[in-house]
């Protein structure tokens, strides 16, 4: 075996690595396969999450036809349309493999299944969407909001998140809170507790 072989050999046994990783990451919406252009007729080398009903030694496609004739065609193609062989959506990316000679080895494929994800949204949106009429009424106490935005421009002007404040910070926090009069709205200890990520024992504590 050259030395252009084994190069192409482990570049190939690569590309299977990252799909057998890609695929158990994004099962099993997204089919990710590995073709090897050296062989068209049977490029198929691995697939996972088989959502196209092909095989491996399958051929390869008219993309990756496209890259065998020309190593200037484009290497990174990312979300274009594309269909699965019983007509369902889908979304693609290929990413074409040269050797160091540039020549086009192995394309990595993934095919994600729009229609999974159509009808998750369409769950959501049905889930979210409400149809009562007549009724008002709000679960969030009132300044609730104006209390959360108030902690988290603090926690910004030091550079961290709320639930990342350490207890002099927390202590210095609820002073503020308190010299505002934030402290005197209906539950705002249980509000501040809350976007603090601490106990609402805590809060009274630092706001002694």
């Amino acid at each position: 075996m050259s030395a252009l072989e084994r190069e192409q050999a482990s570049l190939l046994d690569q590309a299977k690595q990252i799909a057998q990783g890609l695929g158990q990451t994004f099962a099993p919406f997204c089919e990710v396969v590995v073709h090897d252009l050296r062989d068209p007729k049977h490029s198929i080398l691995a697939i996972h999450n088989n959502l196209s009903g092909r095989a491996v030694g399958d051929p390869t496609t008219e993309l990756g036809l496209a890259r065998i004739a020309d190593d200037a065609y484009p290497q990174l193609l990312t979300n274009y349309p594309n269909q699965f062989a019983d007509g369902r959506r889908a979304k693609s990316t290929s990413i074409g493999i040269k050797d160091s000679t540039g020549r086009y080895i192995a394309a990595l494929c993934l095919n994600v299944d729009l229609n999974l994800f159509r009808g998750i949204q369409n769950m959501l949106e049905q889930f979210c969407t409400a149809s009562g009429v007549g009724a008002k009424e709000s679960l969030d106490p009132a300044n609730a909001e104006v209390i959360r935005e108030r902690i988290d421009q603090y926690a910004m002007s030091l550079a961290t998140t709320p639930q990342a404040l350490k207890t002099e910070q927390r202590r210095a926090l609820m002073q503020e809170l308190k010299q505002a009069g934030f402290l005197e709205v209906r539950r705002s200890m249980e509000v501040i507790a809350a976007h603090l990520g601490v106990s609402r024992a805590t809060v009274y504590n630092d706001a002694k």
